[in-house]
């Protein structure tokens, strides 16, 4: 069965010769068909609140994950020694924050 598929204005990229599809793909060039164009440099992106949420959080994360050695260093003893203490009213107050945020209610 075959089928055509209109390139709704997009670049057409053009097959390398005796490749059947199977294994890495081949680096393709663009070519602008008859109705398309390149980028110009007064090109524009604007993003929507929601990009600009997500890349924030996405920033905030990667600051936040680092890794105090001393503090794991200090843990793993009190784990060992039996001297943790597991306070079950933070662990509490910490979920229902989460499950806040998570249902879109607002911060916590």
């Amino acid at each position: 069965m075959n089928a055509t598929i209109s390139n709704n204005g997009l670049p057409n990229f053009n097959p390398v010769p005796g490749n059947n599809g199977n294994g890495p793909a081949p680096a393709a060039t663009a070519q602008p068909d008859s109705g398309g164009s390149l980028p110009r440099a007064d090109d524009q992106v604007k993003l929507t609140d929601s990009a600009r949420a997500l890349q924030a959080a996405t920033h905030s994360t990667e600051s936040a994950a680092v890794i105090d050695p001393q503090r794991v260093a200090q843990l793993r003893q009190a784990l060992a020694d039996g001297s943790y203490q597991v306070n079950p009213g933070h662990i509490a107050d910490r979920m229902l924050a989460l499950d806040r945020q998570i249902g879109g209610t607002g911060k916590a």
